[in-house]
């Protein structure tokens, strides 16, 4: 199955532009974009939940992309080049914040359940990366002969 998204034509600044009006409409109250040699690399956001303003930042891996990109298009250069696997990863991520809040509005589940990998620590790590680092290791085992 081909990737997500890899004829899109829609410009980076589009796609983030149609990202934060969803977080916005979602109960989102900042949003701030990082960048790096002049390209969005993430989002950082505030959402206002039962508990407080929770704070999340969402990265966008264009090199996995393109990566991918390069493995079902060996010839072709136009599908191939760091500029349209940007496109492509942000509409990836636009599209899943999409179902994430899909799932939020139907009342399946709550942002922060929706979002909790992304939220930013006080060290300014995310709690998935917190969690890689210690290796999971806080997560509960399955009972020995469960889940093979």
């Amino acid at each position: 199955m081909p990737l997500l998204n890899y004829t899109t034509k829609v410009d980076v600044p589009q796609t983030v532009t149609e990202i934060q009006a969803l977080l916005i409409k979602h109960g989102a109250v900042a949003i701030q974009q990082e960048y790096e040699s002049a390209r969005i690399k993430a989002l950082y956001w505030q959402q206002v939940t039962p508990s407080g303003r929770i704070p999340f930042k969402m990265p966008v891996n264009v090199g996995a992309v393109q990566k991918r990109l390069r493995a079902e298009h060996p010839g072709s250069l136009s599908l191939t080049t760091w500029d349209h696997a940007e496109r492509v990863a942000w509409r990836i991520l636009k599209d899943w914040v999409e179902v994430q809040v899909a799932l939020v509005e139907t009342g399946m589940v709550a942002v922060e359940e929706v979002f909790l990998p992304y939220a930013v620590l006080r060290g300014g790590e995310t709690l998935y990366h917190h969690m890689l680092e210690g290796g999971f290791r806080t997560l509960a085992a399955l009972p020995e002969g469960k889940g093979d």
